[in-house]
């Protein structure tokens, strides 16, 4: 008998239902966050739970076993390097789905499938601290008037390039502007 063997079949043939499951475990490696359908997030959320309590052993055997679900290097050193670490101290619940909206052709439930230790929000605001550093560095006056003399230097080859570019674009439009008329609008729901 079959007691307790559901699975979420996703309306697919086995194998492209595997392929589908092994598809968004990619992007939630890579990208540690992906909006999908609820369905489609309930699916693949005990496959991306286990690749992690994989990543936390962080053995051979570990990393073969992930292999076969994923299918690259890369992925699995990103899985072992980043994501095992940032997990190490929960026993569950790595993956939340939160809920966004219904689609509006089919009326699935749309939802943000993500890591709930994430790395990418310090990267983030690396960037961002570093930008603000650069913005706020001051020049010297040596090399204010360096950039000011090459500036000069480089403006009329500019000009030269945008002359040439004008010359080479055409006049009208295709079939004088004939996409606006096939140009689809949104109806008013």
């Amino acid at each position: 008998m079959r007691h307790g063997k559901k699975r979420l079949q996703l309306s697919r043939f086995t194998s492209w239902h595997k392929a589908t499951i092994k598809s968004l475990v990619r992007n939630m490696i890579i990208h540690q966050s992906i909006k999908t359908s609820l369905s489609r997030a309930k699916a693949a959320r005990p496959l991306v739970e286990k690749l992690i309590s994989l990543a936390k052993e962080n053995t051979l055997s570990a990393k073969r076993q992930a292999f076969k679900v994923l299918g690259d290097h890369k992925l699995v050193s990103m899985l072992f390097s980043d994501i095992g670490p940032l997990s190490a101290k929960r026993n569950s619940g790595y993956t939340r789905i939160i809920s966004l909206v219904k689609r509006r052709g089919d009326n699935a439930q749309i939802v943000i499938f993500e890591l709930t230790d994430k790395k990418i929000k310090e990267i983030k605001k690396a960037k961002k601290a570093k930008e603000a550093d650069s913005k706020t560095k001051v020049e010297s006056p040596d090399k204010q008037e360096e950039t000011s003399v090459e500036k000069k230097v480089k403006e009329p080859a500019v000009l030269v390039k945008d002359r040439q570019d004008t010359a080479k674009k055409p006049s009208k439009k295709f079939l004088g502007g004939i996409r606006s008329i096939f140009k689809k609008q949104r109806d008013s729901l």
